[in-house]
């Protein structure tokens, strides 16, 4: 399929999900909004991918909603004197759009995010859905929604508190202000910053790599448990896992693990 918004570019088990705009740096419009869940849904479906890798191109990973190109849409749904069918429609056209962020959170593979230049308001929205952000040191991060007049509604005031936490996430909401990489790495924001683009996208491949050669049913299950975990008790957690294990343990996969611990030789993992 081909895309207005999105480019996929495939590597053996690791897909590259690439932002183009068609917006100045990669800013959100209509196309983006419809496209992003159906390339993660067909992503979900094949069982050929293994991780997925988020990038934008050109001088930025995203700067976020496009509002002159999402206007018509929006425009009429924002007028102060329209009546609660104004309402129930933009109602829906957010929980679209909010599934669209929700599509890349429930991947069932891992969704590695390498973020450079500006990553702002939408961007980052979709940059927390990621399991992993990595970035380059030019990068800048904002939480911007505040500076129009919006509620963050995308998900980084849901998902963001898990990453850096309740005061971190209050403070860039709160002042809309921007913070480059040396702070979002103290935050936890990102796990590793690299020198420059080039840089960040080689350290984001080869960690891609790693997470593809480890066996795949088991690096899902991981991601299923870690989600599961998420506002329950350490006690809950551990017995969903402990079912979890009880039902999928027992692999091809877990064989294959053996025998090349014993035969002294790398494991090759066919997620089965």
């Amino acid at each position: 399929m081909s895309y207005e918004s999105l480019k996929l570019e495939r590597t053996g088990p690791v897909a590259e999900v690439v932002l183009t705009g068609p917006g100045r740096g990669n800013a959100m419009g209509p196309a983006f909004w419809r496209e992003l869940p159906q390339l993660f849904r067909t992503l979900d479906d094949d069982e050929n991918v293994r991780v997925v890798l988020l990038r934008g191109e050109g001088k930025s990973f995203s700067v976020g909603l496009d509002l002159l190109a999402m206007a018509p849409e929006l425009g009429p749904l924002l007028d102060v004197q329209a009546g609660p069918a104004a309402r129930t429609q933009l109602h829906r056209l957010i929980r679209r759009m909010q599934d669209a962020v929700g599509a890349v959170a429930e991947c069932r593979v891992p969704v590695i995010a390498a973020v450079h230049g500006w990553c702002i308001g939408g961007g980052l929205d979709l940059a927390s859905a990621c399991d992993v952000r990595l970035c380059s040191a030019d990068a800048r991060f904002s939480l911007r929604e505040v500076k129009v007049a919006i509620v963050a509604d995308m998900g980084s005031l849901q998902r963001l508190p898990r990453i850096i936490g309740e005061g971190n996430t209050r403070e860039l909401a709160f002042t809309g202000k921007d913070i480059d990489a040396v702070r979002a790495r103290a935050m936890n924001l990102v796990n590793e910053v690299f020198p420059d683009a080039d840089a960040l996208l080689k350290g984001a491949r080869e960690m891609a790599q790693q997470i593809a050669e480890n066996p795949p049913l088991v690096v899902q299950g991981i991601k299923r448990v870690m989600n599961a975990s998420a506002g329950r008790t350490a006690e809950q957690g551990l017995e969903y896992v402990a079912a979890w294990n009880s039902a999928f343990l027992a692999s091809e996969d877990l064989q294959e693990a053996f025998s090349a611990f014993a035969e002294k030789r790398p494991p090759k993992f066919q997620g089965r």
